[in-house]
């Protein structure tokens, strides 16, 4: 989990690079696609969230999500993957050069530790 601060507000608010983002990383990452990235527009709700564009896609080891918030210069990403040994700084450092992130803040989580070995049937 990623969140980013201070980024590029024109590139935040660049559909076409939420679209490769979403469709180069898990190339980089060596991961296979199970759909194609989609990504819509989140109009501004008049309170807390000013708009953006909210995106995903769904990998063989999971998915990637991305949400921008143009006018707050932030992002939210979920990267979230079964596939052991994930390059996490790989990760971290696309994002932030992609929408030119000044700040970071990781979350990154194992999951699955005790993931059974055998099928149960």
């Amino acid at each position: 989990m990623i969140d980013g601060y201070g980024g590029n507000k024109d590139k935040l608010n660049d559909k076409n690079l939420v679209l490769k983002c979403l469709t180069e990383l898990p190339q980089k990452l060596g991961m296979k696609l199970l759909s194609v990235p989609e990504v819509f527009l989140a109009e501004n709700n008049g309170t807390k969230d000013p708009g953006g564009w909210s995106g995903y896609v769904i990998i063989i080891e999971s998915h990637v999500s991305v949400h921008t918030f143009p006018n707050k210069g932030f992002v939210s990403i979920d990267v979230y993957s079964c596939k052991n040994g994930l390059d996490t700084t790989l990760v971290s450092n696309y994002f932030k050069e992609a929408f030119e992130l000044k700040d970071l803040e990781t979350n990154f989580v194992k999951r699955g530790t005790r993931y059974p070995k055998e099928n149960i049937y």
